[in-house]
């Protein structure tokens, strides 16, 4: 199906990078924004835009109907989610086919089934996709997770089958701590997703996050973008990626690839989706999760492979075939994105939203922002605190690290505080220069770092 005007049901960076896609493609742009987004950036640079409630998500972005109607008022006939909120609502894009609206995303059965991260199991399985030893499909009881976790072997983790952002998981090293994990589990789980389903996991210890960056259309044409490592996480919640992954062979990269496009045609997947991996420090890999969108890191990828992935879901969107093939998938140089949240990492990464008084962006060639801040912007307190995303891109790894140091040496945010030096001081660490960090690492070096203050 055709379409002239695009919805973005979405915020902040994310919005702003998806009306400038669309705007490539001489599509018109609606946003729509809660009262406390009404001087937003997404608002000001759209075509139309339409207020669809308070400041509280829940009765802002993630009001399904409200959005539909702004669709209606409009005449956009296609929505684009973005990441997060409503992202990968299954209901929202059948709402959005009952309504003759283009989700521009699979389809609700594919994210229906891949949202259920015990169902996706099996089916990867299924596909000959390594997965991670764990219970078959959902808990039931305790009795039952308690046979399990004796049969895989502490220690485990419980997490929420229709879970993701690192909500609903919980490290059980023991039979004693089981009972009380499983509960915290169920219970975050139902207030994040309302859904308290959960299963049981083998924690791999200090393995590496990899995810690979596939995307497919109509037509049965799957290629793989290469992968990113996400290794560098707090508490689950990514803070810097980069690609390639440091720890990548080309025979693990094929082999990722191969696995990556067999799990999405299993599911019979259209549009841009990753695949997330498990790599533990043998080199062995196990699919952890698909992810039914668009990632916040996904501009690493279109770094060192040149393709623009929300123009080319936009294009598959509207019935277009891939315009590459696999063979024709080349990595170019090295390319790391930064987080760069309003937050004040001495105070536990305090969130701290306010007004910026003074605002200075890093340039240069191979330097890119993916922003929604500008100079006198009010930064709310009801959402991430995710502000930018610096990206820079080099032709070496080393290259690509030394052109990140100097970009946020150059970044200057008056009026909040911010995560930049934080990055800057992660950047200097040995482990990441030399590209040994595990998915562990982070943590450690906190707590070291927490340890010297003292």
């Amino acid at each position: 199906m055709r379409f002239e005007n695009v919805l973005i049901a979405n915020r902040g960076e994310i919005a702003v990078r998806i009306i400038r896609a669309c705007r490539e493609q001489n599509l018109g742009c609606v946003s729509v924004y809660s009262t406390a987004d009404r001087e937003a950036l997404h608002v000001k640079f759209a075509d139309r835009a339409v207020c669809i409630g308070p400041p509280a998500t829940a009765d802002s972005y993630l009001q399904m109907h409200a959005i539909i109607e702004a669709c209606r008022q409009t005449g956009a006939t296609a929505v684009h989610p973005g990441f997060g909120f409503l992202s990968e609502n299954a209901e929202f894009a059948r709402l959005c086919r009952e309504n003759n609206i283009v989700f521009i995303g699979p389809s609700p059965e594919c994210i229906s089934m891949l949202g259920d991260k015990a169902r996706a199991k099996e089916t990867m399985k299924a596909a000959g996709v390594p997965v991670i030893p764990g219970s078959e499909g959902a808990i039931q009881s305790l009795e039952d997770a308690k046979a399990v976790a004796k049969k895989i072997g502490y220690p485990v983790l419980v997490k929420a089958s229709a879970g993701g952002g690192g909500r609903g998981i919980r490290r059980v090293d023991s039979e004693e701590q089981l009972e009380e994990q499983l509960h915290v589990a169920q219970e975050e789980a139902k207030k994040f997703f309302g859904d308290d389903t959960v299963y049981l996991e083998k924690l791999i210890v200090g393995p590496h996050h990899v995810e690979v960056q596939i995307i497919a259309d109509e037509y049965g044409n799957t290629v793989a973008l290469g992968e990113r490592d996400c290794s560098m996480q707090r508490r689950n919640q990514k803070v810097l990626e980069e690609s390639p992954s440091p720890l990548m062979t080309p025979e693990l990269r094929n082999a990722m690839q191969e696995a990556a496009v067999a799990a999405a045609k299993a599911c019979g997947y259209c549009n841009a989706g990753t695949i997330e991996f498990l790599v533990d420090h043998e080199r062995n890999f196990y699919f952890m999760e698909m992810n039914t969108r668009i990632q916040v890191e996904h501009p690493v990828t279109e770094w060192v492979t040149g393709i623009d992935l929300v123009q080319t879901q936009l294009r598959i969107a509207q019935g277009e075939p891939l315009p590459f093939t696999q063979e024709e998938i080349v990595l170019h140089g090295h390319a790391i994105e930064c987080r760069i949240n309003a937050e004040n990492p001495d105070y536990n990464f305090r969130p701290s939203p306010g007004t910026i008084q003074a605002l200075h962006l890093p340039g240069g060639m191979g330097v890119r922002i993916d922003s929604a801040i500008y100079q006198g912007y009010t930064i709310p307190p009801y959402y991430d605190s995710m502000i930018a995303k610096l990206i820079v891109h080099a032709p070496t790894r080393k290259e690509a690290i030394q052109k990140m140091r100097w970009a946020l040496s150059e970044f200057l945010v008056d009026g909040v505080e911010t995560n930049i030096d934080f990055q800057l001081r992660l950047l200097k660490t040995a482990a990441f220069e030399n590209g040994t960090y595990d998915n562990a690492f982070l943590m450690q070096w906190l707590e070291q770092t927490q340890e010297t203050k003292k």
